[in-house]
């Protein structure tokens, strides 16, 4: 369960972030990994400004993006959530921050709860030098505030690849909202994000 499932008030915002563009309609994108990638996704699928969210695999190579391959832990990928959002609606810094919040505990090395090894690790693979700069500060910013009880592991790194996943993986919580891995893992941090940005959320239909 995300650390910040039982949170009231979201951790503070990033003192540095990249300005919410001036034009609308366009894209860019963010990719994060944050243990299962079902959670990921369903919580950020429900940000507005948000446009698009796909579940797969970074970190390795196109030869082991696949769910059996990468859960043998041995292929370097992470399972990641592609995010593409609108700059003049959501910041880079807004999507940081539900990522600390609500998404996971980075204070958690390579596992996120029960789910164990370097696949549910906690990273932020960044498109360009701006999300790079964006994510360290933020990361400095909370440690040095003792936001977590223990230090952040979060990787930052380079996005070198986003391998698309299966098709079963993607809106999966949307598909099996009786899951008792969605309902335990991934409605409370819903909930979470509903409860601490009331005015980013949005429901999701497929």
């Amino acid at each position: 369960m995300a650390i910040g499932s039982s949170r009231k008030e979201p951790i503070p915002a990033p003192l540095q972030d990249i300005e919410l563009s001036g034009n609308a309609g366009q894209h860019e994108t963010a990719v994060f990994a944050g243990g299962c990638f079902w959670g990921v996704q369903s919580v950020f699928q429900r940000v507005k400004g948000v446009v698009q969210t796909t579940v797969g695999y970074s970190g390795g190579s196109a030869e082991t993006a696949d769910y059996r391959t990468v859960s043998s832990e041995e292929t370097g990928h992470a399972e990641a959530l592609e995010i593409v959002f609108d700059p003049s609606k959501v910041s880079y810094g807004t999507l940081l921050r539900i990522f600390f919040s609500v998404v996971h505990d980075p204070t958690q090395l390579n596992r996120q709860g029960a789910d164990i090894g370097t696949s549910y690790r906690s990273a932020i693979f960044y498109t360009n030098e701006q999300q790079h700069k964006a994510a360290e500060a933020y990361v400095k910013q909370l440690d040095a505030a003792h936001v977590f009880d223990k230090a952040i592991v979060t990787q930052i790194v380079p996005l070198e690849a986003f391998y698309r996943g299966e098709e079963y993986h993607q809106d999966y919580a949307i598909k099996n909202p009786h899951n008792p891995y969605i309902q335990v893992c991934d409605i409370p941090k819903i909930g979470a994000l509903q409860q601490q940005f009331p005015t980013l959320f949005q429901e999701y239909t497929r």
